[in-house]
């Protein structure tokens, strides 16, 4: 904040998007919108729509000054108005700002601060890295679990239900997954639904539980009974796919590198069509404090790699003769190239159809 000339950065957050608000506060809500205002030493205020959970926020942090609001928007305008047009206030992130705010009145006496704390979270602590490890661990014994659990006949949802039984038995109430099982037909992942698992399916799954606050993730498909050949063959192309998109990653290497170390495999092989947006989304996405954070694994993005940033790198598309495939692993950048933090063998797993 110095360095920018910035006095005061107000921090926006929600169940939904918490994860500039904990890195800036070390507050997490549950519910409702919370403002903080930060100045360059220490978070001077907090509002909170909750009256439940501004106690919350004061029994864990008791020099907080927390106030509660049925309008939290309308308490932040008016402490922001406070603070005088010679203020300099930065206001973050996009993702959880409300349009009242950013595009209302006051926008022209706020300054943009997404990048600001983006710089920050992209390159982690040691601690941040020893929890991401740990997640990494857990998403790996996950996974343990996702095909201990498979099996023909069973629903996707019995599937799901058992891996976050597992996480809940390791302390880990918090975690993404989606998933798909079929053939050619499936284009992509989803909430699981009704369909039974049946002899012959891909079963696709990203697993990213968190740990103190950390996520990390894993993709990885099997297959019911024996995989085909056609099945192998398209595994040897992501499995080529990731490995090059790894061995992209090191220190001032771009996202977009990464992004077309893993595309110019799918070319080689004449899939390059299924690199388009027309059937998957990135290559992969920033890791830490949100399931999908910055930067975005993609060939137009220039984000410069520097040591101990960590992203999850996926050549996730799909497959015209297999269907949609997943395959990828959670990395650290190091000053000699990067650390796969998830140790699951890349391979194509098969489980008994019967």
């Amino acid at each position: 904040m110095a360095a920018e000339g910035m006095d005061i950065l107000v921090v926006a957050g929600d169940p939904w998007r918490s994860d500039y608000l904990r890195y800036a506060t070390d507050l997490t809500p549950s519910e409702g919108q919370v403002f903080a205002f930060v100045e360059r030493e220490s978070v001077v205020r907090v509002i909170t729509e909750s009256p439940v959970e501004a106690a919350r926020f004061r029994a864990e942090q008791g020099d907080l000054q927390v106030t509660w609001s049925l309008s939290p928007i309308e308490e932040a305008e008016a402490a922001i108005r406070s603070l005088g047009s010679s203020a300099r206030i930065g206001l973050a992130p996009v993702a959880a700002i409300p349009l009242r705010l950013a595009a209302g009145p006051l926008r022209a006496s706020l300054e943009p601060a997404t990048a600001l704390l983006d710089r920050l979270m992209l390159r982690k602590s040691a601690l941040e890295i020893d929890a991401l490890r740990s997640a990494a661990a857990l998403a790996d014994d996950g996974y343990a679990a996702f095909r201990e659990a498979a099996s023909a006949g069973r629903p996707e949802y019995e599937l799901v239900a058992e891996v976050e039984a597992f996480f809940r038995s390791r302390g880990c109430p918090e975690n993404f997954q989606i998933l798909a099982s079929g053939g050619r037909e499936v284009r992509g992942m989803h909430p699981p639904g009704e369909r039974r698992l049946a002899r012959g399916d891909l079963v696709t799954t990203e697993l990213t539980p968190c740990v103190h606050g950390y996520y990390a993730q894993i993709c990885r498909t099997l297959v019911i009974g024996a995989p085909s050949e056609a099945q192998l063959g398209a595994f040897a192309v992501y499995d080529e796919a990731l490995a090059a998109g790894v061995a992209a990653v090191r220190p001032g290497a771009t996202a977009g590198d990464v992004a077309r170390a893993q595309n110019d495999v799918f070319r080689r092989h004449g899939l390059g069509d299924y690199v388009t947006s027309e059937y998957t989304r990135v290559r992969g996405h920033g890791l830490g404090l949100y399931v999908d954070g910055q930067p975005a694994l993609l060939e137009d993005i220039g984000l410069v790699f520097e040591s101990d940033m960590t992203v999850v790198v996926h050549p996730n598309t799909y497959h015209p003769e297999v269907g949609y495939f997943v395959h990828g692993d959670s990395v650290r950048v190091t000053e000699a190239g990067c650390e796969v933090l998830t140790r699951t063998p890349r391979r194509l797993f098969s489980v008994p159809a019967e």
